[in-house]
């Protein structure tokens, strides 16, 4: 799995002109699911993401976790964060994982942020999503379960 994750002041996701998904303090989360992805990979990075100490403590140190500042997440699906744009001017997504399986890890990964504690508002799977967001810092990470960076 992949994510990138951008600490926000609020973000929102919308569809078809609604808002299905909006937080104020924490994490857009955009997530990506691979071929070879499994259900620990989806415990990793949620573990890791809710743990992650990027918010600013009294002293402005990055020092504090979602926990501790009372954030949320805003997880949004994101299969061309698997995009192959080596050959060609066109991306390739043979190693995104297929929609089903891809669907049920993301689904896990929520689940696993809940189980921290942490409130989390989606986007809808395979819907055409506008993203909007404060990106606070501005803060942006780059997560892989495989550890590739």
């Amino acid at each position: 799995m992949r994510a990138v994750i951008q600490r926000v002041s609020c973000a929102q996701v919308k569809v078809e002109n609604q808002v299905v998904g909006k937080i104020g303090l924490g994490l857009l989360v955009l997530l990506g699911v691979g071929r070879q992805d499994t259900e620990s990979s989806a415990v990793y990075l949620a573990e890791k993401i809710a743990n992650l100490r990027i918010f600013a403590d009294a002293g402005g140190k990055m020092n504090q976790k979602l926990a501790d500042v009372g954030g949320e997440v805003l997880a949004v699906s994101q299969f061309t964060l698997y995009a192959d744009c080596h050959k060609g001017r066109r991306p390739g997504f043979a190693a995104a994982a297929p929609p089903e399986k891809a669907r049920d890890l993301y689904q896990h990964f929520i689940a696993q942020l809940k189980q921290h504690q942490i409130p989390v508002a989606c986007g809808i799977f395979q819907a055409a999503m506008e993203v909007e967001l404060i990106n606070s810092g501005p803060v942006t990470l780059l997560l892989d379960s495989e550890k590739t960076f």
